[in-house]
């Protein structure tokens, strides 16, 4: 099963750019069926509030509970105080299974990481080339796992996406994802260097074309055991501890239900 495990959805409540403006899901999906992703890891827009964008993004996974995986974005600096019951909302209400975090919202704090080691959540962080925050959150959280995307910089800084790539060598909860890399040379390093295990395929959709960005790992050619690690395996790996954790919540449960009633008592 092929899972993209970086997209974007729901309304932002700005208008400086896509990102915090609308994340439409219409033309993602049809890209996404063609090219064989099953299912979708999303997380809100960039938005001034995000227990509301974390709402929208919770009734888009409910309705379908088959396809999509949500993490709750929070705000490092504005969600100060709030974090741990915001975590908390997204995994016993909305069901969600991880935590998204930006660097250009705010760094990340200690509040955050100890809301993902309460909830066993990993945390797809952000850098924005700051990399080197990373030797910080495996020492002081090692049973934490931390999905750096885009090898660390979307801003395609090929040197913090090198530095990146010792990160993932030398630490076993630093993980990253494929979206947007550009530099398919340090796609090749990455894997080579840390292994399939450490690296997940991410598109940034909906804004990046889904069949475009798996295009580049199909491009890697590598062996399919090691292929279906980055295509699905590895992201099911880190989020198993929560969804075994916390069962189902009430509108995924309710909604799964009712898929199963429909299979066996058609209309």
């Amino acid at each position: 099963m092929i899972i993209d495990c970086h997209c974007h959805a729901g309304s932002g409540d700005g208008l400086t750019g896509p990102w915090d403006t609308r994340a439409s899901l219409k033309h993602y999906l049809l890209r996404a069926r063609k090219a064989g992703i099953r299912r979708t890891v999303l997380f809100a827009a960039f938005h001034s509030d995000y227990a509301i964008a974390n709402k929208e993004v919770a009734q888009i996974v409910a309705g379908q509970p088959d396809r999509f995986y949500g993490f709750a974005f929070v705000h490092a600096a504005r969600d100060r105080g709030r974090i741990h019951n915001m975590i908390e909302t997204a995994v016993r209400q909305y069901g969600f299974v991880g935590i998204k975090v930006h660097r250009h919202d705010a760094a990340i704090t200690r509040e955050i990481c100890m809301a993902a080691r309460a909830y066993a959540l990993p945390v797809l962080y952000d850098v924005a080339g700051e990399v080197s925050v990373c030797e910080l959150l495996a020492q002081e959280y090692p049973d934490v796992s931390f999905i750096i995307p885009h090898l660390g910089s979307f801003a395609d800084d090929w040197r913090a996406q090198l530095a990146l790539i010792d990160h993932l060598v030398r630490h076993a909860n630093i993980y990253t994802d494929t979206a947007g890399v550009r530099r398919f040379d340090l796609l090749e390093q990455a894997v080579r260097r840390a292994g399939a295990h450490k690296i997940l395929f991410g598109s940034d959709g909906p804004w990046l074309h889904p069949g475009v960005e798996l295009a580049k790992i199909k491009a890697l050619r590598l062996p399919l055991q090691q292929e279906a690690l980055v295509l699905g395996a590895n992201l099911h790996n880190l989020i198993h501890p929560a969804r075994r954790q916390w069962p189902l919540a009430p509108a995924r449960r309710q909604r799964a239900e009712q898929q199963n009633r429909q299979a066996v008592f058609p209309d």
